[in-house]
């Protein structure tokens, strides 16, 4: 049976190339021609040895995930759909903007941590993604970009693993893919311009900050535990103090000197005056000095079954002053291929639903919508 060398970081690949009887600078070789040149086909690989060209289809292969579908926005964004077998696929999102182009990767098929404003986590979970299938959407996406565009730079500056899934539930196949994405003989992408994103798993966290920092954004949502709970389920076994304690305990190893919460502007539920004050005592009194960050306030994009709106935009604007004054750096992220459903929030794919999610979110949603909403003070105006 012969292995996929998307799966290797240059490690792994100098490993298997060991194994063939070959030294690590063929190792090196290989994987600039699969990275840098995005071959296929190891009889066009010039520069390696006869012997190892004529070897290698015996041992391995070089394969991407069969593209179900493609879809443009009006806006430039670009979104695949990936199939991974088993009646599941992924998907993956190309934003571009003036100074950067972005990719958004998948981690899982589906979603395990279930947050009540995410119609990935709707679809439930079906199952992690391989290292080779985290890193084919990188590989498929910058050579399909460059021939699209006329290209021979790199077209993908900037990685975010915010598609599907929960990165670090995904730990063991995302550490080699990162690794690739940042060797300077695979896409030489800096630290600081390849973001985890995460809804709270603390422990890995601290392994990432050990094995390969690079920028990180924590899924925040609410300013208190009873909230956050409702909305984001790992909170319960990860609270708000937990969570914030790693973060402090990431940013000496992190690329950045700051940690990007990620904020979803749900109407009537976390998105009041209240609210931002609430949010901006538990950050800024967290620890000795705080917790250094910035806010990515994030529009909702509603999907059947949610049982959510979108903050009105004067409401989202209040918000974001309100912390702005509070001397927290908040932006509002700009909505991007909503008309493709390539927006934040939106990804689902064709995952099927193992774990009963719809039923079980469906049934939180009616027991906690009530309790979550901010009720005025007295005297005080609801906006």
């Amino acid at each position: 049976m012969t292995v996929n060398l998307l799966d290797f970081d240059l490690d792994g690949l100098a490993a298997f190339c060991e194994q063939l009887g070959e030294k690590r600078f063929r190792a090196v070789q290989l994987f600039r021609w699969v990275h840098q040149r995005g071959a296929r086909d190891f009889s066009a690989m010039t520069d390696l040895a006869r012997s190892l060209r004529e070897k290698l289809p015996a041992h391995a292969h070089i394969t991407g995930l069969p593209v179900l579908s493609r879809q443009d926005s009006a806006d430039g964004t670009i979104k695949w759909l990936f199939d991974v077998g088993d009646g599941n696929a992924v998907e993956t999102v190309f934003i571009p903007e003036d100074d950067r182009g972005t990719l958004c990767i998948s981690s899982q098929a589906g979603c395990a941590v279930g947050c009540r404003f995410c119609s990935t986590g709707h679809q439930g979970f079906s199952r992690n993604l391989t290292t080779g299938e985290i890193v084919a959407q990188l590989w498929q996406a910058e050579f399909f970009l460059r021939q699209h565009l006329g290209s021979t730079e790199r077209v993908i500056s900037n990685v975010v693993m915010m598609g599907m899934g929960e990165p670090l539930q995904n730990y063991s196949a995302l550490v080699p893919a990162l690794r690739v994405m940042l060797d300077d003989h695979g896409y030489g992408l800096s630290r600081r311009r390849v973001t985890v994103s995460t809804s709270g798993v603390a422990p890995m966290m601290d392994r990432l900050a050990q094995d390969c920092p690079v920028a990180l954004a924590v899924s925040l949502h609410a300013p208190n535990d009873p909230l956050r709970d409702s909305l984001v389920p790992l909170n319960r076994k990860y609270p708000l103090a937990e969570l914030l304690d790693a973060c402090l305990r990431y940013l000496p190893a992190a690329p950045r000197d700051f940690i990007t919460f990620e904020y979803c502007m749900l109407d009537g539920v976390n998105d009041q005056p209240e609210h931002a004050r609430e949010l901006l005592k538990l950050l800024r009194s967290h620890g000795e000095r705080g917790v250094p960050c910035k806010i990515n306030l994030i529009p909702f994009n509603p999907f059947p079954d949610s049982g959510l709106t979108c903050s009105p935009r004067p409401v989202v604007q209040q918000f974001a002053r309100l912390l702005s004054d509070g001397g927290l750096i908040t932006t509002v992220r700009k909505t991007r291929g909503d008309d493709i459903d390539a927006a934040c929030g939106q990804l689902a794919g064709d995952v099927l639903d193992r774990t009963r999610a719809a039923s079980r979110m469906a049934q939180r949603r009616v027991t906690t919508v009530h309790p979550i909403r901010f009720v005025p003070a007295a005297g005080e105006k609801q906006t």
